[in-house]
């Protein structure tokens, strides 16, 4: 990339040159909006967490989260297209679980920290309201 000039000269221009060189173009972080952009709903974050501790079928997600069926369903399905969860028919059901990516898994940890709650997983003496049903 051609050195930039900038309007304003604040003597850092050392540091900034090396910024310039690494800075992402937009396309390269489209794919971060994306993800965002999915779960920029409290409910579907609500549901994608729950997916990273077991996996469910919409009727029972709809019972845990108290919203219809449909509405359980469009969150899934938004969350599906994203990649952040992965679904598996057995009979008439379709179970739902979070998808075992990189992306979910940094995802995972972001929510939590950010609301202060711990992973079930990793406190054994936690008792969880919701059974992983396989």
């Amino acid at each position: 990339m051609p050195k930039k000039i900038l309007p304003h000269h604040h003597h850092n221009n050392a540091s900034l040159d090396r910024l310039f060189e690494n800075i992402p173009a937009c396309g390269e972080l489209q794919v971060v909006a994306d993800v965002f952009k999915e779960i920029s709903d409290s409910s579907r974050i609500r549901i994608f967490w729950l997916l990273c501790h077991c996996e469910e079928c919409v009727i029972n997600l709809s019972a845990i989260m108290d919203m219809s069926a449909p509405a359980v369903s469009h969150h899934l399905a938004r969350l599906k297209s994203s990649g952040l969860i992965v679904s598996r028919r057995e009979g008439k059901e379709v179970y739902y679980k979070a998808a075992d990516t990189h992306v979910v898994s940094m995802l995972h940890n972001i929510i939590e920290s950010m609301v202060e709650i711990t992973c079930p997983e990793s406190n054994p003496s936690a008792n969880t309201a919701v059974p992983d049903k396989r």
